[in-house]
């Protein structure tokens, strides 16, 4: 069932989507060779805290995982890029990581994904990094009243494809508002013209992520953190959005996108 959220309830998501944008630029700040990754989850659950917001990961337990998330972040690095349990590693000069957040506040979520780059960047991460960003500022142009969702899902596989990147299909975006997950699936590839057709108070979070050389995944042995079937890096972006009247509303945009 999909829910269409008034001005003020998209008003009320938007201060949630504010916080999550600071907490992951404070993450993506702290992200340095020599910092582990427990620290930055143990940095994000204080701000939560001091917030009075709420993890929506925190006990989260859905059928593809391996007991509750006892995390408020997923961390993701390297070949990892969905749904990283955070665990006792030490970043290296070259890491890519991706820090994924979920909170609510007052009853409202918003979600977004960011992926950096530690120390010094290789030209072939940088790359593919860029190639998700482009993937999702191309599905936010789209999500306007009259397009329809495979528009938006045509357009992230079609950057993919301009890079070299295959795309999989079984992890994308989705709805949310008052829960991390509601209906409709924003798969990451798609038809354009087909699908539901996007009205105004649709929310959405738009996930494009893809591996270099692969559109096969595998799971680790702690059941959650998803891995390019062959080792090949990954990256990962995410905003929540809303679909208005007017222009596409970014609920999470970070203040260094606004310059």
């Amino acid at each position: 069932m999909i829910e269409l959220k008034t001005p003020e309830e998209i008003a009320r998501m938007h201060v949630a989507g504010r916080f999550v944008a600071e907490v992951l630029t404070e993450i993506g700040g702290l992200a340095d060779v020599g910092v582990n990754l427990l620290d930055l989850e143990h940095h994000a659950r204080a701000m939560i805290r001091r917030r009075g917001a709420e993890s929506c990961y925190w006990d989260y337990a859905p059928s593809f995982g391996r007991g509750p998330f006892r995390n408020v972040l997923c961390l993701a690095v390297n070949d990892a890029v969905l749904h990283g349990l955070p665990h006792d590693y030490v970043l290296r000069d070259g890491d890519v990581l991706t820090a994924d957040l979920a909170v609510g506040i007052d009853g409202w979520v918003a979600d977004s994904a960011r992926t950096v780059i530690v120390g010094t960047a290789a030209e072939e991460d940088l790359r593919i990094v860029h190639a998700t960003e482009e993937a999702l500022e191309a599905a936010i142009a789209l999500a306007r009243p009259g397009n329809r969702l495979g528009d938006i899902s045509a357009a992230i596989a079609a950057v993919a494809h301009r890079h070299g990147y295959p795309v999989n299909d079984q992890f994308g975006g989705h709805g949310l508002g008052r829960t991390m997950h509601e209906d409709p699936h924003v798969s990451n590839t798609g038809r354009a013209g087909r699908g539901l057709r996007l009205r105004p108070g649709l929310t959405l979070a738009l996930e494009p992520w893809f591996a270099r050389t692969t559109d096969r995944i595998v799971y680790d042995p702690d059941g959650w953190t998803i891995r390019s079937a062959d080792g090949s890096r990954t990256a990962h972006s995410e905003h929540t959005v809303a679909v208005t009247e007017d222009a596409p509303l970014v609920l999470t945009r970070r203040e260094s996108e606004l310059r």
